[in-house]
């Protein structure tokens, strides 16, 4: 094409999640619910975790530095995908979608790290129970979190930098309902597969490599904790199910959106759901249910807010 002749695109236009109405007002209550009880626990979690000083220990901060994520990643998506459900014409301008896609990486890098760290925290916990306070103090906790917001940050920029000056002159349909990377390398006006190819490697090797680095972790723990089985044995065994519940639920649906060839649209759609509108609940719900300091945590938490409430 001419480049004089060229109209560039400003605006991108969501299919959205299906063009029944029935089912808009069923993905509306539903997303609205999930959405609302996702910040309502985390933002308890965070909450219950600064402020009791038994939750002051090195598994809870990088638990409230989860949960914050967490927060973040049902907000990315879930509030416009209400508001659109709402409209006829879905739109988003095409910087709002760039900062949807650079938020989305940016959530997703950095909870990839927090759980390999979160591992790394019970490796030393139950494999080197002597040196934990040593190993995980305050600084290493902080360099931690400090590094999953490094590269978190990182991964987003290198993805986006490919992007960003792309030409977008054409199409500018969306069969989504928000802003995902793939699917808008798609619409570029040249050539791109060798593009798609790189950035969708790049995440699913990152995906699948993390992972991977997960499970092999969870295992050995779990063979040391059989191997030297004691009466603690059985928490050691409930906080890492939970652990690894939470690995499961954040990397499966990934893993399948970026590995897997033949995937549908409507199949990334729930899986994409799933992602931005489940897990961040199921997240707070699986840690507060398995943890029963956490749970004591809570309820003091709340018994304090109502009382405060009463005094004021």
């Amino acid at each position: 094409m001419d480049g004089g002749n060229r109209s560039f695109v400003s605006e991108f236009v969501f299919v959205g999640i299906t063009h029944s109405w029935e089912l808009q007002i069923f993905f509306m209550v539903f997303t609205t619910v999930f959405y609302l009880s996702s910040m309502t626990g985390n933002i308890l979690i965070v909450f219950s975790v600064t402020v009791d000083s038994h939750l002051h220990s090195p598994m809870y901060f990088l638990l409230a530095s989860l949960s914050f994520i967490d927060m973040g990643a049902c907000s990315v998506a879930s509030p416009k995908m209400i508001y659109d459900l709402f409209r006829k014409r879905k739109v988003i301008s095409f910087g709002g979608c760039i900062t949807q896609i650079f938020f989305i990486h940016v959530i997703g890098g950095v909870e990839m790290v927090l759980l390999i760290a979160m591992a790394f925290d019970r490796y030393v916990a139950i494999c080197k129970p002597l040196h934990y306070l040593t190993i995980m103090n305050p600084r290493m906790c902080i360099l931690l979190v400090a590094a999953a917001w490094a590269l978190g940050v990182s991964h987003s920029l290198f993805q986006l930098a490919f992007v960003i000056n792309l030409p977008f002159c054409g199409p500018n349909v969306l069969d989504s309902f928000y802003c995902d990377l793939p699917r808008l390398l798609r619409l570029a006006c040249t050539d791109t597969y060798k593009l798609q190819f790189m950035v969708t490697s790049n995440s699913g090797f990152i995906c699948v490599g993390s992972f991977l680095i997960l499970i092999i972790s969870y295992i050995f723990i779990l063979f040391t904790v059989w191997k030297h089985s004691s009466g603690g044995s059985s928490k050691a065994v409930s906080t890492l199910s939970a652990h690894i519940s939470v690995v499961i639920l954040f990397f499966g649906p990934t893993i399948f959106i970026y590995t897997w060839p033949h995937s549908s649209s409507q199949m990334d759609k729930f899986l994409a759901i799933f992602d931005t509108v489940v897990a961040p609940f199921l997240n707070p719900v699986i840690y507060t249910f398995r943890n029963k300091e956490m749970k004591a945590a809570m309820k003091r938490v709340c018994k304090q807010l109502v009382t405060y409430r009463k005094i004021s």
